[in-house]
């Protein structure tokens, strides 16, 4: 999944994966997290968009799918030996919804959360193609190239439901601000050795 497809605007920092290397164990542990919210997250939008019809076919598919990868992760802790855990503080997450821009229409309220989950999918997505490609573990690196195509479908989805539901301009447009912001966002974060962002 190349960079230019996802839309990155800041490519992630090279020192990232030999910390996260040396720590697999805690960026497993904060992996699974991830993946269950990932899935609460399309739920939580199927709850509050029943209406949008296209919206609950398209995403009921996909809290399968994620709650099947925190599933995995968790087997991958499990053979290594860790147990899950405690919820981290995901602080890039938190930073990112904080763009959300606040009233408007029922739609562009809808709009704007898909955005964030695709901006989310599209980091993810990054981050497991280069674990795929720079760990040690074989087994890991499988694991991760198969849920970085995964999460590349994930993305995709998102900003084709945004399309659906406003004029594809004017989602195109707020998709490139809230790229440079997420940019700016993971430019100032700190590298932790137990976080997946």
């Amino acid at each position: 999944m190349e960079k230019n497809l996802l839309g990155l605007r800041l490519p992630t920092d090279p020192r990232w994966v030999n910390i996260a290397e040396k720590n697999i164990g805690e960026i497993l542990i904060d992996h699974a997290y991830c993946e269950q919210k990932a899935a609460s997250s399309c739920i939580s939008l199927i709850v509050q968009y029943p209406d949008k019809e296209l919206l609950v076919e398209m995403l009921t598919p996909v809290v399968a799918e994620e709650w099947s990868h925190f599933e995995r992760v968790l087997e991958q802790l499990q053979k290594r030996g860790h147990k899950l855990g405690k919820q981290r503080k995901d602080e890039y997450v938190i930073a990112l919804n904080k763009q959300i821009k606040k009233g408007g229409s029922r739609e562009q309220q809808l709009v704007e959360k898909l955005l964030i989950n695709a901006l989310i999918e599209a980091r993810s997505c990054e981050r497991f193609k280069i674990l795929s490609q720079n760990l040690d573990d074989p087994e890991l690196q499988k694991f991760y190239y198969e849920l970085m195509v995964s999460e590349a479908g994930h993305y995709k989805n998102f900003l084709h439901l945004a399309k659906q539901y406003m004029d594809a301009t004017v989602v195109q447009q707020r998709w490139v601000e809230l790229l440079e912001t997420e940019a700016e966002i993971l430019k100032n974060l700190e590298i932790k050795a137990d976080r997946m962002h």
